[in-house]
């Protein structure tokens, strides 16, 4: 029966054939390890699309597949009904060693406590413990389950029920500080945050008033500038239709109001240019006072002041 299982067996996976399929050199092995050994080729991709190229594990030709590859291949009706009634017609084989290839698991190491195979014995890693056959060992080990039931006492399982109350209790506890941390943390930098934006804020409104005095400072001479140019453009504009009069009476009448207007307009002083200095810079007043700011003195962390005049506090240096 070995020698028959033995003919059986696929060549690749050392299993019985599983939809044994025939290669064009007569070779047969199963469908899904042909599939394997095509995906692995390395010189798949270098043939055309309609040559499947494929090396025999046996006799190691190189045959071409059908466009379809292993799926076109014909099925060995013989093998594939052979192997149905073998499985149908033979015992159940005891478990195969994990260690040593298709040896059956048929002695008990005493030592060890563990099914074995004869390798396992004579070249394994329970070479020379003391075995006994299956029969055996099932007999004597048959009440060993109850008595290892017995020695789960009701006080043990009493002992693990209180254990994982306990546990459950601290994972609970330990769960509710990490919890209040949690709140207090987000509280803690909530506050900070709230401060924070208050000298924000205070700073910008600083900032806000020397913005407005500067351009109280400014917007009348700006406006005072741009009146004096829409009066020397009305003259320019006056003179030029003097020049256009035929009349000599008119001529003469209108030539006189347009010098008085004119000398009117030279004698009038155009307005001095102010030159501001803005004093503290915010960056430089920033990294002078700020770095030395503490946590519990945030509170008290300096902001420029602004009075009624912000140049006599924000900007104090005035160059006119």
């Amino acid at each position: 029966m070995d020698n028959l299982e033995e003919d059986l067996t696929c060549s690749v996976c050392y299993s019985l054939f599983s939809d044994p399929r025939v290669l064009p050199c007569s070779h047969t092995f199963c469908k899904t390890c042909l599939d394997n050994l095509l995906q692995v080729s390395t010189n798949y991709s270098i043939w055309r699309p309609l040559r499947v190229p494929l090396k025999c594990p046996n006799c190691r030709s190189v045959m071409e597949l059908p466009p379809a590859g292993v799926e076109a291949l014909p099925t060995n009706v013989s093998l594939r009904a052979i192997i149905e009634k073998y499985q149908r017609d033979s015992d159940p084989r005891p478990p195969s060693c994990p260690e040593h290839n298709r040896q059956p698991l048929n002695m008990y190491c005493i030592r060890d406590r563990q099914l074995i195979c004869g390798l396992c014995l004579t070249v394994g890693q329970h070479q020379g413990h003391a075995i006994d056959d299956l029969q055996a060992a099932f007999i004597r080990e048959k009440q060993t389950p109850s008595r290892l039931l017995a020695r789960l006492s009701e006080q043990r399982w009493v002992q693990a029920c209180e254990l994982g109350e306990q546990l459950e209790q601290e994972k609970a506890r330990c769960e509710g500080l990490v919890r209040q941390d949690r709140q207090e943390v987000n509280q803690f930098f909530q506050t900070l945050e709230a401060v924070l934006a208050r000298k924000r804020q205070a700073y910008l409104e600083a900032l806000d008033k020397a913005a407005a005095e500067v351009s109280q400072a400014y917007d009348p001479l700006i406006h005072r500038v741009k009146e004096l140019q829409e009066e020397q453009l009305d003259l320019v504009s006056l003179g030029s239709s003097v020049e256009e009069e035929d009349s000599p009476l008119v001529f003469l009448e209108k030539a006189h109001l347009f010098r008085e207007r004119v000398e009117e307009f030279i004698k009038t002083p155009l307005p001095s240019v102010l030159n501001l200095s803005v004093n503290p810079r915010a960056a430089e007043y920033l990294q002078q006072h700020w770095p030395a700011v503490t946590i519990g003195s945030l509170e008290e962390a300096p902001i420029p002041k602004s009075g009624r005049r912000l140049f006599s506090s924000w900007l104090p240096y005035l160059k006119l």
